[in-house]
């Protein structure tokens, strides 16, 4: 009965032991490239910041997109009472009367902007107060057409258009450099990516040289007690065997640092428990420089942003050219007024279609005005800031022209980098065959005794060199490339334009 429940026991055991693996098993997060890359636009904090920005571009675009329509405003004011004494002087000395009044009002405004820049406005509003002291209702109800246009704005500067144009310039502006910070995410992912896999690569490579050394040693004691080489060979090996087991815990410590640096770059918590699925096949690919330049001269952001920069600063140029011309306002009106006094107690209904009878009867009233300011002597003010200005805008074509001149010193580095990184990983590809077949050679010489512990101890250093040299020698190939797309916008990798 006993070994029964101690069996019972340990297949329990056995089986929450094996649940808790394939637990911990399905918790771990397994990413490629392309998914670390998705993560990180996704919560990296640089990405969640500069979306900010962009959706505060779009509600800006949105709200200067708004102006164009037309706005309906209340404003009300219910109660206001006061009272006061208000003195009367005359032949017969002074006096003071008192002086209580209830007043309250509302209007009700339909606002139209003009594309002129200019507005055209109905505002409807009723007005009523209450005298106590004369027991008297005084009533009024106006409705006011009317126009307003600067005339600066036909023929200078238009503020609603220009505003527009600045919020979508702005948004155009902001979304250019959300997408080129995104390449250079793309770019920084990519390197952590490569980065934590050569710490991972190094740590496998350094412990395949513990291992061979391992086995080394174990030959290097056999050999020792049966007389068939020096004690200080033996030795010799012992040290070597303890600077390989050094080298792999380095290692493993890097890989671990480096692994918080990865998680860090994609967003994710320390704590996530993540394994990188990559293998490290490629193909060779040529890049024909000139389509590479196309590339980068039509997409490259930088240049597109300084014309949008340019564009930016000639509506503000227009804006201080403005300040020094014929400037004035424009403005009409229609007024339907009606209004009347009643006794303090007739009631608000009465008391409106009363005055509204006394609108209908009353001619309206109207009137334009053109109100003109005219610039004489400034000084040379306004000359000095719009020479300003154009001196910002010349200073800024500059800049985009020794921009363009930059990009193609870029992308021409760029693509005689990739080729040549390209041409030294084929042949450290053959070099590491080469030094793999040539440790095998010397370690069964050593097994045989043909060759002392310091030759195979040297063939090892060369192998381990040559591993070290290949792994990155093939990250520095990745990450050329990755730096030309950023720099064309161009994936030469699948043949595609990166869309943005």
């Amino acid at each position: 009965m006993i070994n029964t429940q101690r069996i019972t026991a340990i297949l329990l055991l056995f089986f929450s032991f094996n649940i808790t693996l394939k637990a911990q098993e399905s918790l771990v997060m397994k990413l490629d490239l392309e998914t670390s890359i998705k993560i990180a636009k996704e919560q990296s904090y640089t990405m969640l910041m500069l979306k900010e920005g962009l959706n505060s571009a779009q509600y800006q675009l949105k709200a200067a997109n708004s102006s164009f329509k037309t706005h309906i405003s209340m404003d009300i004011t219910a109660p206001n009472y006061s009272e006061s004494i208000v003195d009367f002087q005359d032949s017969e000395g002074m006096t003071y009367f008192s002086n209580k009044q209830l007043s309250y009002s509302g209007n009700l405004t339909i606002d139209q902007p003009l594309p002129t820049d200019g507005r055209l406005f109905v505002r409807s509003g009723i007005y009523n107060t209450d005298d106590y002291d004369q027991d008297e209702k005084f009533m009024k109800l106006q409705t006011r057409i009317g126009l307003t246009q600067p005339i600066q704005s036909l023929y200078a500067y238009n503020s609603i258009r220009s505003e527009y144009e600045k919020a979508r310039l702005n948004y155009d502006l902001t979304s250019k450099r959300l997408k080129r910070n995104e390449l250079d995410l793309i770019y920084k992912v990519s390197k952590a990516f490569y980065d934590l896999h050569a710490s991972k690569e190094h740590m496998g490579i350094t412990k395949m040289s513990m291992d061979r050394l391992s086995e080394a040693y174990k030959i290097a004691q056999n050999k020792y007690k049966a007389g068939l080489i020096r004690e200080v060979e033996a030795l010799q090996m012992e040290v070597d065997l303890g600077e390989a087991q050094n080298a792999y815990d380095l290692a493993t410590v890097n890989h671990a640092s480096q692994l918080n640096v990865f998680k860090q770059v994609l967003g994710l918590s320390l704590s996530e428990n993540i394994e990188l699925q990559s293998d490290f096949s490629y193909n060779p690919i040529h890049i024909d420089v000139k389509i590479a330049l196309e590339k980068a001269l039509e997409n490259r952001l930088e240049l597109k942003e300084q014309q949008l920069q340019i564009d930016l600063t000639n509506i503000e140029l227009k804006r201080i050219k403005s300040k020094g011309t014929l400037s004035g306002d424009l403005e009409a009106y229609y007024d339907f007024v009606g209004m009347d006094k009643y006794d303090i107690n007739k009631n608000l209904g009465g008391a409106i279609n009363g005055t509204w009878g006394t609108l209908k009867d009353r001619p309206a009233n109207f009137g334009i005005l053109l109100k003109l300011k005219i610039p004489i002597l400034d000084w040379g003010e306004n000359r000095s800031r719009v020479r300003a200005v154009q001196a910002q805008i010349k200073q800024s074509v500059y800049q985009q022209e020794a921009q363009t001149i930059e990009i193609e010193s870029q992308v021409i580095r760029t693509v005689n980098e990739v080729h040549s990184t390209l041409r030294r990983l084929e042949l450290l590809k053959k070099n590491k065959v080469i030094a793999e077949k040539s440790f095998d050679i010397s370690q069964n010489r050593f097994s045989n005794g043909d060759i002392d512990s310091q030759t195979l101890a040297l063939d090892r250093e060369r192998l381990d060199k040559t591993n070290e040299s290949h792994l990155r020698a093939f990250i520095d190939y990745k990450l050329k490339l990755a730096d030309l797309m950023r720099k064309t916008f161009y994936d030469f990798e699948k043949n595609q334009d990166v869309i943005y």
